[in-house]
């Protein structure tokens, strides 16, 4: 690759803070929550101009589809988030669930009102591009914005970027999939003209359940209802709608009342990889093409779509994964799916497999504990990383990417860099004792 050099200059200070965090996803909601409920200075920094990541951008609505009868569930500010956005009319019953849908853009509301009711300091239209390090420990970082280069200070940072892009400006060590092997990107879209009663009427006539996603489950998902869409598409392909190379599938979530699908997860891109602008763009790019070959599909075969048109796309490609730290620990397939018990453990999170050819809903009661050790890079101090890029095998992503599972994260990344502050420690050093109280404190479940 060509490479110029650029001019030495100073930078001026955008921010000070003690803990900032880096990204707005669930898991960077969380943890700019957590870390601000226990007293100290927080900077919440996003790229876009709202908070709230794939659910805002990308629209997704389903933070908990998992949740059924006999599940034993998280505690704390993920599901925080959920109820909140129930009392301030936010939610809609999530068709597969006993959870609530979010509306995706009323969302940002809810995020702002809770950024603000803490008292975070909040920066949108922003973005990280370097670290400033002082040896192996993280300083703060540089931003780039319309207000230009810029630095921000802080004592601690929280990387919920989801690529674990500070840990990787930073030298910490990542892996990342061969972009064969990666999780599809998402292009989500919504349609409005949807004649409600006639579709919810044809999908009560034609049931689909998790058997037809083809993939493997525990048995006891084969004949539980799923929102899941596939014929239509396949006769869109065997009429030459659709190229016959395409893998059009997926599921639909709120009906509203006025008739708009507000959120299809239909279209998915295989061999992209996240970290790559041109993929980026082509992910992008064909997503909307093949959305629209799904729409029209949708309106030709599927009772109730024959009137139905474009509402949105989603703002954002939806992002399965991407890099993920190496930890102090490494979350594996034997620990999520055995009921992985740990003593640095920091709250827990059903069984629940979504991904890699796996659907496995936590119906048992069975759930493992999350433990700390995931969040904490190696050769790079008072850096701690929340969300899908935590530590662990492929597997295990399957869990860890969840966005509920990315508020478990989060929230115990915040409460850390908060202790560590007033402990005087390196995140790596943090008490695990009190630390484990301190989440206790907040609401989080550590064990049942």
């Amino acid at each position: 690759m060509k490479k110029i050099r650029e001019a030495a200059r100073k930078i001026p200070v955008l921010a000070e803070t003690d803990v900032l965090v880096v990204g707005s996803g669930p898991g960077g909601l969380a943890a700019s929550l957590a870390a601000a409920r226990e007293g100290v200075n927080t900077i919440l920094l996003e790229r876009y101009g709202c908070f709230g990541g794939n659910i805002t951008q990308a629209g997704v609505e389903s933070i908990a589809w998992y949740r059924h009868g006999g599940t034993i569930d998280v505690q704390g500010i993920g599901i925080e988030l959920e109820q909140r956005a129930k009392q301030m009319e936010a939610t809609d019953p999530e068709p597969q669930s006993q959870s609530e849908a979010l509306n995706t853009e009323l969302f940002k509301v809810v995020a702002d009102t809770l950024v603000h009711e803490a008292d975070i300091l909040p920066i949108l239209h922003c973005m990280a591009v370097e670290a400033i390090m002082e040896g192996g420990t993280i300083k703060g970082i540089i931003t780039e914005s319309k207000s230009g280069r810029q630095a921000i200070l802080a004592k601690r940072v929280i990387d919920a970027t989801g690529d674990a892009d500070i840990a990787h400006l930073a030298g910490a060590p990542w892996r990342k999939a061969p972009k064969n092997e990666l999780l599809g990107v998402t292009v989500t879209f919504s349609l409005t003209g949807v004649d409600r009663k006639r579709f919810l009427s044809h999908v009560k006539m034609n049931p689909s359940t998790y058997k037809d996603w083809g993939v493997e489950t525990s048995g006891k998902e084969d004949n539980m209802f799923s929102p899941y869409l596939k014929a239509p598409f396949q006769l869109a392909k065997e009429a030459g709608e659709i190229p016959g190379d395409l893998e059009i599938a997926g599921t639909w979530s709120r009906i509203s009342e006025q008739g708009d699908a507000t959120y299809l997860n239909i279209v998915y891109i295989q061999g992209r990889d996240a970290t790559d602008v041109h993929d980026l763009t082509r992910g992008e790019v064909e997503g909307r093409k093949q959305a629209m070959w799904a729409a029209n599909a949708l309106k030709k075969y599927t009772p109730g779509f024959e009137n139905a048109s474009l509402r949105s796309f989603g703002s954002s490609l939806g992002i399965r994964e991407s890099r993920k730290i190496i930890g102090k620990y490494n979350l594996t397939e034997k620990d999520v799916r055995n009921q992985g018990r740990f003593d640095d453990a920091i709250g827990i999170f059903p069984e629940f497999l979504d991904g890699c050819g796996i659907v496995i809903l936590p119906t048992t009661g069975r759930y493992f504990q999350v433990p700390y050790g995931i969040m904490v890079p190696q050769k790079v101090e008072n850096l701690l990383v929340a969300g899908r890029c935590v530590a662990g095998d492929r597997i295990s992503h399957s869990a860890t990417r969840q966005m509920m599972c990315c508020t478990v994260t989060g929230q115990a990344a915040g409460v850390a860099a908060a202790l560590s502050i007033k402990e005087k420690n390196h995140c790596s050093q943090v008490d695990i004792a009190s630390l484990q109280k301190a989440l206790s404190k907040q609401g989080v479940r550590i064990k049942v």
